[in-house]
């Protein structure tokens, strides 16, 4: 069998909250690694989305960590069409949780993942999100539990 556990590391994206309102950015560091995938976890929607009333997942990423640019298609697998770096929109009822995965195969050390609130939310969503760092530089990757 495979050791998949000696071969990634897990970094935060966003802080699994209940959130009515944009989460606090949090910087992904690749330094050490050549892959990278988001897992996002989005519970039952507090709302019903729309147009109007909605959440925008963005992703931006940096060489700097200081100057910040949104993805684009080139910079993504398993998402397309996407504008202004949003990955992921909720524009329509989301009735169950579920999680979806982001490939990363841009060239960028840094990246930032932002839950992007509009219109009125009144009752809050559960939002988590993390990073999987993969093909590391250096094996194995040091244990996080």
């Amino acid at each position: 069998m495979d050791d998949l556990h000696s071969n990634i590391a897990l970094a935060l994206a966003i802080a699994a909250s209940t959130y009515s309102a944009d989460s606090t950015a949090v910087t992904i560091d690749r330094l050490g690694h050549e892959s990278l995938e988001i897992a996002l976890n989005i519970g039952v929607g507090g709302i019903t989305f729309s147009g109007t009333n909605k959440i925008e997942f963005v992703l931006t990423h940096s060489d700097d960590d200081n100057t910040y640019t949104a993805v684009t298609d080139t910079d993504m697998l398993g998402v397309s069409g996407i504008t202004n770096g949003i990955i992921k929109a909720l524009v329509a009822a989301h009735a169950a949780a579920n999680v979806y995965r982001f490939g990363y195969k841009g060239g960028k050390r840094y990246l930032r993942l932002v839950a992007d609130f509009s219109g009125t939310h009144g009752t809050g969503t559960a939002i988590a999100a993390c990073a999987i760092l993969g093909c590391p530089m250096i094996a194995p990757v040091a244990n996080q539990a």
